[in-house]
């Protein structure tokens, strides 16, 4: 699945802040670093966990 910085993006589970399932891409490298868009928490994954646990790219 191809993503870039700045995407949008759909996890596979809700976070628990609004149950929001969509997230901002804000960092790339060997790790991924994500922001909620419901509450604005910070998360960062390994590049493997990510494509895990991604289920769609919206765009941007």
């Amino acid at each position: 699945m191809e993503y870039k910085l700045n995407d949008i993006v759909e996890m596979k589970k809700p976070h628990p802040c609004k149950k929001s399932m969509q997230w901002q891409i804000i960092r790339m490298g060997a790790d991924i670093k994500i922001k909620c868009l419901g509450c604005g928490a910070v998360v960062m994954l390994s590049r493997r966990d990510f494509e895990k646990k991604l289920k769609k790219v919206i765009g941007q």
